[in-house]
């Protein structure tokens, strides 16, 4: 008997996301996976890696430990838009006092995704917090700039698609493990 080797993975708009990972040592599980949609159009897929599964926004947010978010553009993108939509979607679901606080790591996100110059579809970015090193963002495989080290900056980050006004509602569902 041969014992199976392969490692299960999901695949979302051609794009696949194994179902665990080692990120710095710890071992992660796929939580859920999904496409962004801006109207009709497919933008790009996500998914949340974390140490266990869980089904609430409040859930991940608390959970202790390493967690990613994985992005895969389905087309391409001018990154200081990207940036900007980033920064729009931590704002929109923060209290305006806490989100004051994380300006200057907004601002030197957006930066970073300006300095890119462009996403085309296929490429990739991943959002990583390491405990004891911070939120380590690596687009195209390359980590871009020192971390953030704030776990606020990382938990605004998620609230991005996990928040009360998500960026897009069907993605939010599908990355807490509840596809439509």
């Amino acid at each position: 008997m041969v014992a199976a080797a392969a490692q299960a993975e999901v695949t979302v708009n051609g794009v696949k996301y194994d179902d665990t990972l080692d990120l710095y040592g710890a071992k992660l599980q796929l939580n859920g996976a999904g496409t962004r949609y801006k109207a009709v159009f497919k933008v790009y897929t996500a998914a949340l890696y974390l140490p266990k599964k869980v089904g609430t926004t409040e859930e991940v947010l608390a959970m202790p430990g390493a967690k990613r978010v994985t992005v895969t553009m389905l087309r391409d993108i001018d990154s200081g838009e990207l940036g900007k939509l980033f920064a729009r979607g931590m704002e929109d679901n923060m209290d305006r006092k806490d989100f004051a606080k994380l300006i200057p790591g907004v601002m030197r996100m957006s930066q970073l995704f300006s300095d890119i110059k462009g996403l085309k579809s296929g490429d990739g970015f991943t959002l990583d917090w390491v405990p004891g090193k911070g939120t380590i963002v690596s687009v195209k495989g390359v980590q871009q700039g020192d971390p953030f080290k704030e776990l606020e900056f990382f938990n605004a980050i998620l609230r991005i698609w996990l928040g009360p006004v998500p960026a897009d509602w069907k993605l939010k569902d599908a990355l807490l493990g509840h596809p439509a």
